[in-house]
């Protein structure tokens, strides 16, 4: 059985802010565009390494 992937950003910014990070617009953007297989996790990882803008 395959394990459905659900984002919750509220957990995930009290989870970056626990670490002192944030999150943002572009951010939540780019999570939700892979949870909804419109992009795929080279595209997630270049975008967050600033090599390529989805």
């Amino acid at each position: 059985m395959e394990k459905e992937f659900k984002l919750n950003i509220e957990n995930i910014k009290s989870d970056l802010a626990i670490e002192g990070m944030g999150i943002s617009q572009e951010d939540v953007n780019l999570l939700e565009r892979y949870s909804n297989n419109e992009i795929n996790i080279e595209d997630v990882i270049n975008t967050i390494k600033g090599n390529t803008r989805v």
